[in-house]
C-alpha cells in the first residue's frame, strides 16, 4: 500500500513550521557550524605571511603535545576548575536552601545575588584587582586593621590562583542559586508533610528528599560550571596582564589560545589548542553524562 499524500493543510503547516525555524537553523549553520568546520580545517594549516595559510598535516598537534606553555595553562584551567565548580555549588545550594525559606526580604537578596552575573566581568575583574592590589588595596587594609601583614595577592605565585578561585565563585553563585532554587520550589510540598508526619529530621529529610529530587538541577548546574571553567577566559585576563609575573602560573587555555591567535597571528596553531579544548569538554560531558545515571533521579 503506497503512502498516503499529504494534504494541502499539512504542506503548509509544514512550511510555516520549517519557515519559522529557517532563521534559526541559518544563524546556527552561519556563526556555530561553519567557524566549527573552519577551526578543524584551519587546525591542519600553518599561518604565513599575509595572513596566508598552507596546510601543514598534523604538525600543530605534534607541536601542541610537547609544548610545555600549552600544559601549564592547561594545568592552571584544571586547577581553577577544581577549585571553584564544587565549592560554587555547595555554596549555591546553600544559598537556595536559605532563599526558599520563609525569611523577609527574599527578593532583595534574590537580587543582591543574581546582580554579579548580570554584570559585566571587565567591570568586576577591575574592581577586584584594586581590592587585591598589594600597596592599598581594600582586602590588605582591612587585614591590616587588624594587625595582619597582606601581600600581593596577584603577583604571589602561591595565592594568584586562590585569588582568581575566589572571584569566579563569587561570579557564578548567582546564577547557580536561581537555577537551584527553581529546582527546590518544582519539589512538591507534599513530600515534606509526608516527612515530617514519620519524625524525619531535616538531614534526612536533605539527604532522602530533597537531593534526590533535586539531582537533576544539580546535574545541570554542574554541567555548566565546567563548561564555563575549563573555557574562563575574560576574568583572569583582565586580573593578570601579561607584564605579570605570574602570568606563566595563572594563563588558562583559552587565553593561550588568545595569544596565539591574536597577538602572535598563528591562527593555525591557535586552532589546534581550540579543537583540543573542543575534545576534552565533549569527554568530559559525555562522561558526566554515562556517570549521572547512578545519582540522578528523574521523576
Amino acid at each position: 500500500m503506497g503512502r498516503k499524500k499529504p494534504s494541502r493543510r499539512e504542506v503548509k503547516d509544514w512550511l510555516w513550521g520549517y519557515g519559522m525555524v529557517a532563521p534559526l537553523v541559518a544563524g546556527l549553520a552561519v556563526f556555530y557550524f561553519y567557524p566549527f568546520v573552519q577551526s578543524i580545517y584551519m587546525s591542519f594549516t600553518k599561518t604565513g605571511a599575509f595572513n596566508r595559510s598552507t596546510w601543514n598535516g598534523i604538525s600543530n598537534y605534534v607541536e601542541l603535545f610537547g609544548d610545555e606553555t600549552f600544559w601549564q595553562s592547561l594545568k592552571n584551567t584544571l586547577v581553577y576548575v577544581v577549585m571553584t565548580v564544587p565549592v560554587g555549588i555547595l555554596l549555591s545550594i546553600v544559598m537556595a536552601g536559605l532563599l526558599n525559606s520563609k525569611i523577609k526580604g527574599t527578593s532583595f537578596y534574590r537580587t543582591v545575588y543574581f546582580l554579579p552575573s548580570v554584570t559585566m566581568a571587565a567591570a568586576i575583574s577591575l574592581v577586584w584587582r584594586w581590592i587585591y592590589n598589594g600597596d592599598y588595596g581594600l582586602l590588605n587594609v582591612i587585614l591590616n586593621f587588624f594587625g595582619i601583614k597582606g601581600i600581593s595577592w596577584l603577583t604571589n605565585p602561591n595565592t594568584v590562583m586562590i585569588a582568581i578561585g575566589i572571584v569566579g565563585i563569587w561570579c557564578s553563585c548567582g546564577y547557580n542559586t536561581i537555577i537551584l532554587l527553581a529546582g527546590l520550589q518544582g519539589i512538591s510540598s507534599n513530600y515534606y508533610e509526608a516527612a515530617s508526619i514519620d519524625g524525619a529530621g531535616p538531614w534526612y529529610v536533605f539527604w532522602k528528599i530533597t537531593f534526590p529530587l533535586l539531582s537533576p538541577t544539580i546535574f545541570f548546574v554542574m554541567v555548566t560550571s565546567l563548561i564555563n571553567g575549563l573555557k574562563t577566559f575574560d576574568m583572569v585576563y583582565m586580573m593578570v596582564p601579561t607584564a605579570s609575573p605570574v602570568y606563566k602560573e595563572a594563563q588558562t587555555v583559552v587565553m593561550y589560545f588568545y595569544r596565539n591567535a591574536f597577538e602572535y597571528g598563528n591562527k593555525g596553531y591557535a586552532s589546534s589548542i581550540a579543537v583540543m579544548m573542543f575534545a576534552l569538554i565533549m569527554l568530559i560531558t559525555i562522561f558526566q553524562m554515562r556517570f549521572q545515571k547512578k545519582w540522578v533521579i528523574y521523576d
